[in-house]
């Protein structure tokens, strides 16, 4: 950790910037520079009033929307400590869950809930293009990184589109991947939600109630058929979404 008179060098580099947004950033600094990493404890309230020459509710409201904004984890009667990174996934893409956490080098599995044959609901039947009660094919997946879940994929799929769907091994294949071998992916849709997620939802995420959840809504096309329809619902302290568009250039 940096020297006292060190920080306060850093807090005073720029007069304008007020002395919160101040402290955020020499506690910033620390973290992406890798000085503090995942599950360090930083400063306390008390500790940066000392190194820093800042009151109390200074320091607190660094740390409180630091906490705020998914840099730290604040444990009451412990200490605040450098929260973990989250995964992330690509937000318009349709893109194979398992890949994207190979990509961050880390392991991916997969717990199958439900695969069986069902009848539409009105709900389904019309994300689907059917008629209500026709046959549809469901699957309720747990994907997991490093053993931590952080999706939920609820998926039904027209039948017509992909008539081997009940016959995979889902622990092995993600449904995306053998979708877009058996019905080639023209087109998508998404709306994507902020919720508090329901009490079965808690238990497969092993979250709390109180945890919100972010939840993608996607429906996929194969020339001009309706393939598959699903809910992907993220606990949002794990897991964030990304999306970028137009060209990027480096100065």
């Amino acid at each position: 950790m940096k020297r006292s008179g060190e920080m306060k060098r850093d807090l005073a580099g720029n007069d304008s910037t007020p002395l919160y947004a101040g402290v955020k950033q020499v506690i910033l600094d620390r973290i992406h520079s890798g000085e503090w990493p995942p599950k360090y404890r930083v400063p306390s309230e008390n500790e940066l009033v000392v190194e820093l020459g800042v009151s109390k509710m200074t320091a607190n409201r660094a740390l409180r929307e630091l906490a705020n904004e998914g840099e730290l984890v604040r444990i009451q009667g412990v200490g605040s400590f450098v929260a973990e990174r989250k995964g992330y996934s690509a937000l318009f893409e349709v893109r194979n869950i398992a890949e994207e956490i190979a990509e961050r080098g880390h392991i991916h599995e997969a717990t199958v809930v439900v695969l069986a044959r069902e009848t539409a609901s009105p709900e389904i039947a019309d994300a689907l293009e059917l008629a209500i009660g026709a046959a549809v094919f469901h699957s309720l997946i747990v994907h997991s990184e490093n053993g931590v879940p952080v999706q939920i994929e609820d998926r039904f799929v027209h039948p017509e589109a992909a008539p081997e769907y009940l016959e995979q091994d889902f622990t092995t294949l993600t449904p995306n991947a053998y979708l877009t071998a058996a019905a080639p992916l023209s087109g998508s849709e998404h709306v994507v939600e902020a919720a508090m997620p329901q009490a079965w939802e808690c238990k497969l995420l092993t979250i709390l109630k109180s945890e919100p959840c972010l939840t993608i809504r996607r429906r996929t096309w194969s020339a001009k058929q309706v393939v598959s329809t699903a809910r992907l619902v993220y606990p949002g302290y794990r897991y964030r979404l990304e999306a970028r568009s137009g060209k990027m250039f480096e100065d």
